[in-house]
């Protein structure tokens, strides 16, 4: 969380830490300055602290707070085939990313780039490195999966899925059974994830099954869209009640 702090007379300026910065290192009191606004936003943060500057006639500083931040204390993301490692423990990743917003790396799966969207998720798939405790990491493929540049739309995306299986000649040259065997052996990947809570492999396991089911339904001359439409329409007014973890529906 960042701070904005006014020291009447003197200046206004941005902390993380206000008693460090602010009593420790300069020496006020708490009666002695006041806390104007926080915010965990640092591009607003340091926007707003130039404007405050500005109406408080104070002298305006000559590099914003966070490029400030970003020159002294840039993240270096060490990026390989498979992860993304970040240079500090997980309690301090948060901050850390927080102080580079907007910063980008290139990996095998595409270039990434911190911001408050994938923050929430980095935040939420990282792992401390069995290697180093004082570092973290994210597999690329599933950061990529979850942040990729496809149209927001689901019809937009099972037609893309289409665009490329037609492509790699999956349509022309494959067939229903091949595609029915890959399922399973998705399925059984599935599977191997759920047991293992392996989050970021259930998120692959789920997208690559979706992405058999598509084909497959192309192979028999339909539109994966239209099996869950149908689907939906049965289950849309089905009553029932859950028993042991599973939705039985009421028999008439």
């Amino acid at each position: 969380m960042y701070t904005i702090y006014h020291i009447p007379g003197k200046k206004i300026g941005v902390t993380r830490n206000i008693n460090k910065r602010v009593t420790e290192q300069q020496g006020y009191a708490p009666d002695e300055y006041e806390v104007l606004l926080t915010s965990d936003d640092i591009n607003y943060v340091s926007d707003m602290e130039i404007e405050l500057q500005k109406s408080y006639g104070y002298k305006v500083d000559r590099q914003s707070y966070k490029n400030l931040i970003n020159k002294n204390n840039k993240m270096k993301i060490n990026a390989t085939e498979q992860t993304s490692t970040f240079p500090c423990p997980l309690n301090k990743l948060k901050g850390r990313l927080m102080d580079n917003l907007d910063l980008s790396w290139e990996t095998s799966h595409g270039n990434f780039k911190v911001t408050k969207e994938t923050i929430q998720w980095i935040l939420s798939n990282a792992r401390t490195s069995m290697y180093d405790a004082n570092r973290c990491y994210v597999y690329n493929k599933a950061f990529a999966n979850s942040f990729s540049d496809l149209p927001a739309d689901a019809a937009s995306r099972f037609e893309l899925i289409r665009q490329w299986a037609h492509v790699r000649g999956i349509y022309d040259k494959g067939d229903s059974n091949t595609q029915y065997v890959k399922l399973m052996e998705e399925a059984g990947e599935l599977a191997k994830a759920l047991l293992n809570k392996d989050k970021p492999e259930v998120i692959d396991a789920i997208g690559d099954m979706i992405v058999v089911l598509t084909n497959l339904a192309a192979l028999e001359n339909l539109n994966v869209e239209d099996c869950i439409d149908s689907a939906y329409k049965v289950i849309a007014k089905r009553k029932g009640k859950m028993i042991n973890g599973t939705f039985v529906k009421q028999t008439l």
